[in-house]
């Protein structure tokens, strides 16, 4: 978008430039011409191209071979962004968006559910082909395991952050 903006900022200079330099002038055009230009220069040169911010592939991978630091990648990155980027860099996944997947609980080994809290909303799709269901939503809590009232399937939670309750507020 700056560059964009930059381009069509030096064009109408460059163009108004012109147009007073094709006004007649008491001095006879020589001052103006030679201050236009070196104006026209001195002011794009704030404007010149720069790298985009997302680098191509391979600049990237030689970036995080050199340095493994989020300040390198995004240096204005703060709070959960930045912490999604540290992630990345010891290659885990900070938010894991994907399903869990994995056998059927039982009570004996029950489905364990990983959070970062002691208490997490989950949902139970039921088993695999005719044994599914609408899913049914629940909360799953640290150190209580829970039966599915349709399927009977069993799930566990295991805390693997830092704990405490899921609205961050420590009372």
């Amino acid at each position: 978008m700056w560059r964009r903006g930059a381009t069509r900022l030096e064009a109408l200079v460059a163009s108004a430039l012109k147009q007073r330099a094709s006004v007649p002038h008491r001095c006879g055009g020589h001052c103006c011409s030679r201050a236009s230009s070196s104006f026209l220069h001195s002011y794009a040169a704030p404007f010149s191209k720069t790298a985009p911010l997302s680098a191509q592939s391979g600049d990237g991978e030689k970036l995080l071979k050199k340095e493994k630091q989020v300040e390198a990648i995004m240096p204005i990155a703060t709070g959960l962004e930045r912490e999604e980027l540290e992630f990345e860099l010891e290659g885990k996944l900070r938010f894991d968006l994907n399903p869990p997947s994995g056998p059927f609980g039982t009570k004996e080994a029950p489905a364990i559910v990983e959070s970062y809290f002691d208490k997490r909303i989950v949902g139970c799709p039921g088993g695999a082909g005719e044994e599914e269901h609408d899913v049914i939503w629940f909360w799953l809590e640290k150190d209580k395991s829970f039966e599915c009232p349709v399927c009977s399937q069993f799930f566990q939670l295991k805390v693997i952050g830092p704990g405490g309750p899921p609205g961050g507020h420590h009372h």
